[in-house]
């Protein structure tokens, strides 16, 4: 069997997600070589544009997405909330591993949510994220925040913020469960799509290493990674808007859980669809069509 090479972003979670699928490839299969092949993207060159501020949705992915179409890696591995739902000619999504937490989380120097006095200023990269917030404390300063997991913790304990709202997942990953100071209701802050799984990318043709993604592919994941992301689609997956969701497979049964907001925040909608896990798809436009009937187009213009 030849060498395989999983393409990974550099940061330190990166690497960390990389070397968990490489682990369990070779639990799995113990003959396999495998190489990590670290690629810098044009989200982590820029590190202070506003994640909704840039042109190209796939900041994260381009570069690693162009080192499989040159062969350079033989698959990618991807925090799936930043692949793009549209996924170039050549390519495909292969496998999703186990989902992690999904939620968001504070991580605050004063307490809970609840309890952050008047104009705590608070850090978060996403629009999604603050207009949440804001619904549920409009008093509360909201700033933009970028860079790895370490310098946002940093600036929390450097008093720069007063707290800051990140994905668990990320956290958990690290092994700093410890600094979470608060997991957020979903009923409250929907997640992005895909948040908490992982990604795995390859090349259309590559039917050896889809038959070894194949043993790694979480179903549950799978299907709930599925739904959201046709979901987004459905709506406009590339636009500006932000669009959220979550869904969660229990006994056979999708439910997935489904949010659209304004740019500016102003109106937050929200609604659940339910129905057999193994049609993803049919459930996510059925949660779709129930939203453009509540007036999503008005929000995703």
């Amino acid at each position: 069997m030849r060498q395989v090479a999983i393409g990974t972003r550099g940061s330190k979670l990166a690497v960390i997600q990389a070397e968990e699928l490489k682990n369990k490839l070779i639990e799995l299969f113990p003959e396999l070589k495998i190489k990590l092949v670290k690629i810098k993207t044009t989200g982590d060159r820029n590190t202070t544009t506003p994640l909704d501020e840039f042109a190209d949705q796939g900041m994260f992915v381009k570069e690693l997405e162009k080192a499989l179409l040159d062969g350079r890696i033989d698959l990618a591995v991807h925090s799936l909330k930043d692949l793009p739902t549209l996924i170039p000619d050549g390519l495909l999504l292969a496998a999703v591993t186990s989902r992690l937490d999904p939620r968001d989380v504070l991580v605050s120097r004063n307490g809970k949510l609840i309890e952050l006095p008047p104009g705590s200023k608070i850090g978060t990269g996403s629009r999604r994220r603050a207009i949440q917030l804001l619904a549920l404390r409009p008093d509360v300063r909201v700033s933009t925040i970028r860079g790895n997991i370490d310098t946002r913790l940093r600036k929390v304990s450097d008093g720069e913020f007063d707290g800051i709202i990140m994905a668990a997942a990320a956290l958990l990953r690290m092994g700093w469960q410890d600094k979470i100071t608060e997991y957020l209701s979903v009923d409250h802050f929907t997640p992005a799509v895909g948040q908490g799984a992982l990604g795995i990318e390859i090349r259309s043709g590559d039917q050896e290493i889809a038959a070894i993604l194949h043993e790694v592919n979480d179903k549950p994941t799978w299907q709930a990674a599925t739904a959201e992301r046709t979901f987004l689609q459905a709506l406009g997956g590339g636009c500006r808007a932000p669009i959220a969701a979550l869904g969660t497979v229990s006994n056979r049964s999708l439910k997935l859980a489904g949010m659209v907001a304004g740019t500016e925040g102003t109106l937050i909608l929200r609604a659940v669809e339910e129905g057999d896990a193994s049609n993803p798809e049919q459930i996510a436009q059925r949660l779709a069509l129930k939203m453009v009937q509540l007036g999503a187009p008005d929000l995703t213009a």
